[in-house]
């Protein structure tokens, strides 16, 4: 392509598993932002969405192997229409597409222990229906360099808001992750829950999918015995380079946090939660760079304003503000960050940072399908 910008699509479904996400960009020849074109959502249908949850929150879940090859079939498809449907109202061809960067959906995240992690989305069926070449299994280069594969996002925030440094980027989806930039380093890790366990616990007890703005939680008062005990897991206090999913962070784990907590007032224990993200996050932060006077959030969590009134006040020497300060829509941020990493992937460029994931080298992320 002969010109002086490249377009690249990302896509891109998270840990909330609700929809795909893709984000049109065009970059300059140094593979640098210049615009998000255009974005496209696609949410998935009920009964795919509640198959993909049961997976990633009961990993030991036993499935036959028609079911998984299935759901590989049917997230791409999810993935694919999305792709396309953004193509099409953007009145391009697939010729004026460079690639697809396509994250695919995480089903199993168990880097540090098991050396895997399992994103589903079959990427040669994307790239034959959009007739453009995908990226995609960006995290297993990664692992194979002795890295844990995530977070990944942290090389885009450095790329972007770099040169606003010091600051830290926080990411809010289903699990919360942060990139800290001090101007010469760079550290990522993810800190914890993010909208995942309000999100579980208000679709059992509201049949809501999130709790929108945070306002349910905000009737109800924080239970500190419950958020002490959720705090006193080990993985708070462990150091990076840490990644997590939601197969750990979950009701379950809850529950074993907090055997009582069936005995609490359900709006209490949705209060509770949002204490419990806004607080991992905080103490993170102030644990790892405690001088960070600027903050800048994308993701989900940012529709919650309770949450991120509770993170103003216990980060109280910090501004919080979402990307949008910085010119980066908060909502696509993620998408257009594997649209980066495709882009580099596809000029032969590392995307991982070694000081984040924990990898012995830079790498190549990801494998290129063509159509």
């Amino acid at each position: 392509m002969r010109s002086e910008f490249q377009r690249c699509i990302g896509l891109m479904s998270g840990t909330s598993m609700d929809a795909v996400d893709a984000a049109l960009c065009r970059f300059d020849s140094s593979g640098k932002l210049l615009e998000i074109e255009s974005t496209c959502s696609l949410e998935y249908g009920s009964k795919l969405r509640a198959a993909l949850l049961r997976i990633q929150l009961d990993p030991d879940h036993l499935l036959s192997l028609r079911t998984m090859a299935d759901l590989d079939q049917q997230i791409a498809g999810a993935f694919a229409e999305c792709a396309a449907t953004l193509i099409a109202q953007c009145s391009l061809s697939p010729a004026d597409i460079l690639v697809i960067g396509s994250h695919g959906q995480t089903v199993f995240h168990d880097a540090l222990n098991l050396g895997n992690s399992l994103q589903l989305g079959n990427p040669s069926l994307i790239a034959a229906r959009c007739g453009v070449p995908v990226v995609a299994d960006f995290r297993r280069a990664d692992i194979a360099a002795g890295g844990q594969g995530a977070p990944l996002v942290p090389a885009f925030h450095l790329d972007q808001f770099g040169s606003r440094a010091p600051c830290a980027v926080l990411n809010i989806g289903g699990i919360a992750n942060l990139t800290l930039l001090d101007g010469e380093s760079v550290t990522g890790f993810d800190t914890g829950p993010g909208n995942g366990l309000m999100d579980e616990w208000i679709q059992v007890h509201r049949a809501e999918p999130f709790d929108r703005g945070g306002s349910w939680a905000a009737q109800g008062k924080v239970v500190e015995a419950l958020v002490t005990a959720c705090l006193n897991d080990p993985y708070f206090a462990s150091a990076p380079p840490k990644s997590t999913g939601r197969d750990q962070f979950n009701l379950a784990w809850l529950r074993r946090r907090y055997p009582a907590l069936d005995q609490l007032p359900a709006v209490d224990v949705q209060r509770s939660l949002c204490e419990l993200t806004a607080r991992s996050i905080s103490n993170s932060l102030l644990s790892a760079a405690s001088g960070v006077s600027r903050i800048y959030v994308c993701g989900g969590g940012t529709a919650n304003i309770l949450l991120l009134e509770s993170l103003r006040r216990h980060l109280p020497g910090t501004r919080v503000e979402t990307t949008q300060a910085a010119g980066l829509d908060p909502l696509w941020v993620e998408a257009s960050a594997f649209a980066w990493l495709a882009w580099r992937t596809a000029h032969g460029r590392a995307g991982n940072l070694t000081s984040v994931t924990g990898a012995g080298r830079e790498v190549v992320l990801g494998g290129v399908f063509r159509p």
